[in-house]
């Protein structure tokens, strides 16, 4: 793959956050960049108005437009795309140049100091925070981020190529492409059994990773993670060590200990033990770059977070409207220990959409034990994502495991009535499927009825 000879780039899947900040980057290098998904999204949009030339029926693609310039054409695809597709086939085909997201990943950094942030959770605001970390300290950096960054209202940050920094995902293995020379393990709890036989197997994939780290390279884990490296955390025997931890509504504040020194009184504008974790690893990894005192606590006052992740989108006396990606159960008991914090005295309502009869059927009884700790529960169809259903799991089969006083199945047209019909103040919607195009009506519907 020689990446300095194409002219034009199709991303099959070109709507997915992973796949749009890397549409970005090829934009960014006056490339064309063309693009199939299965609904036009804000993403896909903005890409459009970017330059970007997107078709959302796969019907109206014709592989002879770019025959005539085969060899400095490059197909990409996300690994949540069909093998099956047509599209994909189309272009196997015809020959073309066809690789997976991850293998381009691996080619754009390869001579650069790649910087890889992976774990089952907290990758995306670990990666958001050491970008914006990277932006004020003004580092030559390429970053590409699973989330969008309110700062910058993008996933994608372009100031040069020194450093490039990914998020890199542990689904279908893709992260193993990389060799990094900085590298960060968040958390490791199972997931994507349908890709790993089993916990095991996940772990071994974790361990290449690291054993992917070029020689003399850095990895920090999180405490709870089993793999040997410099870890980070709240137990004293932590190399990067959070300590006098205050969190509140509006922000969390932290000390630092680390190499016999400390950093007082950092203080970053998100919520919740988790992401105070999220903002230690950033740190130390800042820590190692070299990046300065200054620019660390700067940057860790300016970041605003990520969209959906603990997302206010009402809050008054009368009314707290909450969204978030969350979408495994470690995520969920992360988001409910944050709002029990924040609101210790409120009952709380939770509006969840499954994502992949897969992970509903892995995980079953532990989404049942984690959603019964609200007091109200409405529950949304699974959202199938990449996935054909499975016989046996549906959402009405978790509802009835659910042990909450107040538990429904509900239509997306629904939910703002029964939210309103339930009437607690503090709301939360979670969810990594379409969940997050209900948001706003369902705001704009409840804050009528306020």
């Amino acid at each position: 793959m020689d990446l300095s000879s194409i002219n034009k780039v199709y991303f099959i899947g070109i709507g997915g956050i992973g796949m749009s900040a890397l549409a970005n980057y090829f934009l960014q290098k006056n490339i064309q960049v063309y693009g199939y998904d299965r609904e036009a999204s804000v993403i896909s949009e903005n890409l459009t108005n970017l330059g970007s030339n997107i078709i959302y029926n796969f019907n109206d693609f014709n592989v002879n437009e770019f025959k005539s310039d085969i060899d400095n054409t490059l197909v990409i695809y996300t690994p949540a795309i069909s093998k099956e597709h047509p599209l994909l086939i189309k272009f196997k085909e015809n020959e073309f140049n066809v690789f997976k997201r991850a293998e381009v990943l691996q080619k754009i950094s390869e001579n650069s100091k790649c910087i890889a942030v992976a774990g089952t959770h907290g990758k995306t605001t670990t990666s958001a925070i050491l970008a914006h970390i990277l932006k004020v300290s003004d580092l030559k950096f390429s970053a590409f981020v699973g989330g969008i960054m309110v700062n910058y209202n993008s996933n994608f940050l372009y100031n040069g190529e020194d450093y490039i920094l990914v998020e890199a995902d542990e689904f279908d293995r893709s992260f193993l492409k990389l060799n990094p020379n900085y590298a960060c393990i968040t958390s490791l709890d199972s997931d994507h059994l349908d890709i790993y036989e089993d916990s095991n197997s996940l772990i071994e994939a974790f361990e290449q990773f690291k054993n992917n780290i070029v020689e003399d390279g850095f990895l920090i884990s999180h405490e709870d993670v089993k793999i040997n490296s410099k870890k980070y955390g709240i137990i004293e025997s932590s190399d990067y060590l959070a300590k006098n931890i205050i969190n509140n509504k509006s922000f969390s504040q932290f000390d630092l200990c680390f190499n016999g020194g400390i950093f007082e009184n950092l203080k970053i504008h998100l919520q919740g033990l988790h992401n105070v974790m999220n903002s230690v690893a950033a740190v130390s990894i800042a820590i190692e770059l070299g990046i300065s005192d200054k620019k660390i606590l700067d940057a860790l006052r300016s970041f605003k977070g990520i969209e959906r992740r603990f997302s206010y989108k009402i809050d008054n006396e009368t009314m707290v409207l909450i969204d978030d990606y969350a979408h495994h159960p470690e995520e969920i008991k992360q988001v409910y220990k944050t709002l029990k914090l924040i609101y210790p005295n409120d009952n709380l309502l939770v509006v969840f959409q499954p994502h992949l009869y897969s992970r509903t059927r892995d995980m079953l009884d532990e989404f049942a034990k984690e959603l019964s700790k609200f007091d109200a529960v409405i529950l949304l169809e699974i959202y199938a994502a990449r996935e054909n259903p499975i016989d046996g799991i549906s959402s009405d089969v978790l509802l009835k495991r659910i042990q909450s006083k107040y538990k429904f199945l509900s239509k997306k047209s629904e939910l703002s009535s029964l939210i309103k019909d339930i009437g607690f103040k503090v709301n939360i919607t979670l969810g990594a499927g379409d969940i997050a195009n209900e948001v706003e009506q369902i705001k704009n519907e409840l804050e009528y009825a306020i």
